[in-house]
């Protein structure tokens, strides 16, 4: 153990001395807090933090310097509830590991099932992604996330925050028959109540748990402890106003502090409710149609500007048909709500501090500030528009990204060759 701890020291600091100090100069800064800088300058230090954000040269020297006159900063974006590393081809069974079977699986770490060697990476890094939240799927309780960077060697390597919230699918009121081509009639899901009452039983239980009067070692009730001390967010799968309604009222009789919604679609037919009680919305993704038949065409576009102006704290979601490789089209959700109610700026926010707030890892990454890891990207033009946003550098950490290494820019080389 003792070699072992020496070599994990001899790694640390031959990494750290890989780190060169960079300055990325003359570039418009996107803080990621509303704030712009232009003609602006970024410093990144030895230990790969934020160590210069401003408008003139800073005065001490760097060893790199990166002119990026004309071109975009902007810090990694965040792509929360995603399966990415966890699916690789979702028609081989064996490339899928991101549900357990049973209903109540919250000792479910998605963490450990985690692949940095996914093909499809890269090409989410490729378009600024560089943090995503990495959340199981299926049952009632679906298990744990964890936060990670997209550049790493290992799920350990990866961890940015472990173990961060249990996911919870929250049981609908009321569902529609048909399909989405022709949509059927609203009915009430008769067992609504039933399974209300098993899911308010089992947090029950949870929390007696929690207080530490049990005597025997349960694995399950041991992993949802911190949902009532805080330690953990509690998020909650649900598109209806009503579901949510009886969610908050369930967490606030448990005194579960910490909850997100995610999906959220009906959140803006509850918006002083949500806001009284300070809860996030991780949202659905935009480029959906919408929900019911009479909804307006563009309700989902709609929807970032409704809740970020009524004060609701709103991340996007890319979770849905694909979502390991639509995980790259996180920045032109973002894109959509700024052509749809709010600034470039205020929509910049979705998938960066916004996210990272929600996250609870505001701390290190979401936005260009002193102290911060230089987890960012530059871009030649707008990030969130699809016909410029084109990444030429990025930085995990302070580490340069082989943005070389991709599958996709691989074959594309190949049969350029090919054929040219």
């Amino acid at each position: 153990m003792k070699k072992l701890y020496l070599l994990t020291l001899v790694l640390a600091f031959a990494w750290a001395a890989q780190a060169q100090k960079t300055l990325i100069s003359e570039a418009t800064l996107h803080i990621g807090n509303g704030q712009v800088i232009e003609n602006g300058y970024l410093g990144i230090n030895h230990d790969g933090s934020i160590d210069y954000v401003g408008q003139s040269a800073p005065l001490e020297s760097y060893e790199h310097n990166i002119v990026a006159r004309g071109q975009h900063v902007y810090p990694g974006f965040i792509l929360p509830n995603t399966t990415l590393g966890l699916v690789e081809i979702a028609a081989v069974r064996a490339s899928r590991d991101q549900a357990e079977t049973g209903a109540f699986n919250p000792n479910v770490r998605s963490l450990i099932a985690y692949n940095c060697e996914s093909d499809i990476i890269p090409t989410v890094i490729d378009n600024g992604v560089l943090v995503a939240q990495i959340t199981p799927r299926s049952g009632r309780i679906s298990g744990s996330s964890s936060i990670v960077s997209l550049e790493c060697w290992n799920w350990e390597d990866a961890a940015i925050k472990t173990d961060d919230g249990i996911h919870l699918n929250w049981p609908a009121p009321v569902y529609r028959t048909g399909w989405w081509a022709e949509p059927g009639i609203v009915k009430r899901n008769e067992k609504y109540d039933e399974q209300l009452q098993e899911l308010k039983q089992y947090l029950s239980k949870a929390k007696g748990y929690s207080s530490g009067s049990a005597t025997l070692l349960d694995l399950k009730m041991q992993s949802m402890a911190g949902l009532f001390s805080a330690k953990k967010t509690l998020f909650i799968h649900s598109n209806s106003a009503a579901a949510m309604l009886d969610a908050m009222a369930l967490c606030q009789d448990l005194g579960i502090e910490k909850l997100v919604f995610v999906g959220g679609y009906e959140a803006h037919l509850i918006m002083p409710e949500l806001k009284a009680a300070g809860v996030g919305i991780i949202l659905r993704r935009l480029h959906e149609l919408p929900m019911h038949p009479d909804d307006p065409m563009r309700l989902p576009y709609q929807l970032p500007a409704k809740l970020t102006n009524a004060g609701i704290k709103v991340a996007l979601d890319m979770s849905g048909d694909m979502e390991q490789i639509q995980g790259r089209n996180l920045p032109f959700l973002a894109g959509t709500a700024a052509a749809y109610g709010l600034s470039n700026e205020e929509a910049l926010k979705l998938i960066t501090l916004n996210a990272a707030e929600i996250l609870g890892i505001e701390e290190h990454v979401g936005s260009l500030e002193k102290g911060k890891w230089a987890t960012l990207f530059i871009s030649k033009g707008n990030a969130l528009e699809p016909t410029t946003n084109a990444v030429v550098a990025a930085f995990s950490k302070g580490q340069k990204i082989d943005l070389s290494d991709n599958r996709q820019k691989e074959l594309y080389e190949k049969y350029k060759k090919k054929y040219e």
